[in-house]
Formats: structure tokens, sequence, C-alpha cells
């Protein structure tokens, strides 16, 4: 598609009970989840999920996506809602998200977005006018979030002339990408992408990974040129039923990011995307990883624990609650255990 990198060609069900990622018994019952959900797996993650059960399960349909609960939801963080104009989101005064594509090198099967995601190309260059337009109208905007679909499926060219434009709007401090190309698509970190992604004076790039086994030499050279590059570098991951979710995963991912020189960001509780149900731990199950990963490791290598309220509302912290209150004196637990009296000042 024009001003896209060329995708990588899809793969079928048949891939996959070639690779011995899904039984041939299973093909006819992963064929209809396709059909509602689309499968792409890039040859890296491919390879990965092939070696990797916590890489597999993020990418490879399953018959539990047919079971639909209650609580699902078909825009479960209110893109929709809260959009002035197509392609834009506006939930918070001081920033929008710009679904610059709709398009992925990768498709997760907990994807919040999984209703819209597909190779429809890029956003209509009218609607991409609109939406560029709204944000130089609204000085308010300090923050502009890349994201579709996947930013970087992009071509260098059209993100140069997207980054150049959003440089000319004064108010727009810093430009966020979020991606998992990186990752997934490592050969398209090139000087020409890295060179465009500097074209505003402020970029950051969050990349999207949730186990350490993503993390292929491939990878993590490509990481390391965003980094040289001096592009600062976030992370964001999911919690995830049978992928990380247990403290010891979770810590390999993120001492593994912090030795790239990527902070982790946001560990986000799993979103009500419809048919993604299996994948959804409990909030109590992520308060008490949050609370053994800050026992053994810096807070340099700890995200913020976050829920996005359903229909829209904001991310709020859901991390565990060390503080219990009687009055003006505080009960402290601490990494261990182990509790503390704590006393606020009085008030004059």
């Amino acid at each position: 598609m024009d001003g896209m990198f060329p995708l990588r060609p899809a793969l079928t069900v048949a891939d996959l009970v070639a690779d011995g990622l899904a039984a041939t018994a299973d093909a006819a019952v992963l064929s209809r989840v396709t059909q509602d959900f689309r499968m792409r797996l890039t040859p890296e993650m491919r390879e990965a999920s092939a070696n990797s059960a916590g890489v597999a399960r993020q990418f490879v349909p399953s018959a539990a996506e047919l079971i639909e609960r209650p609580e699902d939801l078909l825009d479960p963080i209110g893109d929709e809602a809260h959009a002035p104009v197509p392609g834009l989101t506006h939930r918070y005064p001081d920033r929008v998200i710009l679904h610059v594509t709709k398009t992925c090198e990768v498709y997760c099967r907990f994807c919040f977005r999984r209703e819209t995601v597909g190779e429809t190309g890029h956003l209509p260059a009218d609607q991409l006018e609109a939406a560029l337009g709204y944000i130089a109208q609204t000085p308010a905007i300090h923050e502009v979030i890349l994201t579709g679909g996947d930013p970087l499926v992009l071509s260098p060219r059209r993100i140069s002339a997207l980054m150049a434009r959003l440089a000319e709007m004064a108010h727009v401090g810093v430009v966020r990408l979020h991606t998992r190309v990186p990752v997934v698509a490592p050969d398209r970190i090139s000087p020409a992408l890295i060179a465009a992604l500097r074209l505003h004076p402020s970029t950051w790039v969050v990349i999207h990974t949730n186990h350490a086994d993503e993390l292929t030499p491939q990878a993590q050279a490509a990481v390391a040129r965003l980094a040289d590059a001096g592009l600062p570098l976030l992370s964001q991951t999911v919690l995830l039923r049978g992928v990380n979710d247990s403290a010891d995963t979770l810590e390999s991912l993120f001492r593994a990011l912090i030795r790239l020189r990527v902070k982790p960001y946001y560990l986000h509780h799993c979103d009500l995307a419809r048919g993604a149900g299996h994948f959804r731990t409990t909030i109590p199950e992520g308060q008490a990883i949050m609370a053994a990963l800050r026992g053994r490791m810096s807070g340099t290598a700890l995200p913020t624990y976050v829920l996005d309220i359903p229909g829209g509302f904001g991310k709020v912290p859901i991390g565990p609650d060390y503080l219990t209150q009687d009055g003006p004196h505080w009960q402290v637990t601490d990494p261990n255990g182990r509790r503390h009296d704590y006393a606020d000042p009085e008030r004059t």
C-alpha cells in the first residue's frame, strides 16, 4: 500500500499446523477464529513462537477466542466515544491519540482494538488533514501519541512528513509512538526511519513487549539502534494469564529491558476485549505480582500497574496498597511484609 512498508505474507492455519503451533484436529475451529480476529506473525515471531509458549500464546489463535463473556466490550477503552474527528481520540486535556493506521506487523490475540485493526492501510489523507487541523487548533494539546495499528508500518517518507507537520505546531511539545515493530520486525529500524523519528525535537518511543523470549538478538540490536540515536525509550506490557502472570517471568522481562536502556512504563491489566477473557487475571493477582517485584527490583525497572477504566474514563494506578489509616496515624507495609507506624504532622 502507498506509504507503507511491504507487509510479510500472511500466515494460514495450515502454516501453523506445519510449524507444530497448532494441531490438525483444531484446524477447522481455528479457521473460524481467524475469520473474526485476524492473524499475522512475522518470521521472527513465528520462530520465537516455536521455541516459547509465552510468545506463541500471544499470537497463535485459540478456540477460547470464540467464548464471549458478559463483560466483553467492542470498544473497551472508549476510542470512538472520545473521537472529535475520525482517527483521533481525545480523552485527556493535554494529549491525543492519532490512529495513523489500522495495520500491524503482528496481531495480538488479546488486543483491545482487535475489532478494528486490519490491513486497511493508513488513515485517509482527508481524515489525517482533519485530525492534524484539530491538533493545530487546540493549544491545550501538549502531546500527540501515534498509534493504530502500529505507526512504524508506515514508510520513513510518510513518517517524516507527519513528524515535520507536528514539529511545526509550537504547542506540541512531545510526540510519542507506541509500537511492536522493534521487537517483531527489527529490520524495519533503519537509518531512514530513525532520521524520520528525530524530526520532532522530543520524540519518545514506547515499545510493546510482554515476554523476555520476544527479545531476540535481532530485536535487541534494533532497540540499541534507537537508544544510540538518542531516542528516549519506554516499554508497555500487558499482564496476561499463561504468558507473564508470575513475578519471575516479569522480572526477567523488566531486567532485560533495563539492560537495553528501556524504562518499563506501564503494566496494563488486560482490557475487556471480546474473546480475550482467557487472558485476564484478577486485579488481586496482579497486585500480588507487583508487590513481589517491589521487594526484589529497583524502582527504575518497575512499571506502574494500571487499569484503563472501561468506557474511556482514563488509566488509574492499581498497584498494591501499602498504607492503612487510623486518624492521623498510618500503618505502612514494607516490601518484606512488615508493618510500621507513621504519623502525619498535625494541621494548624
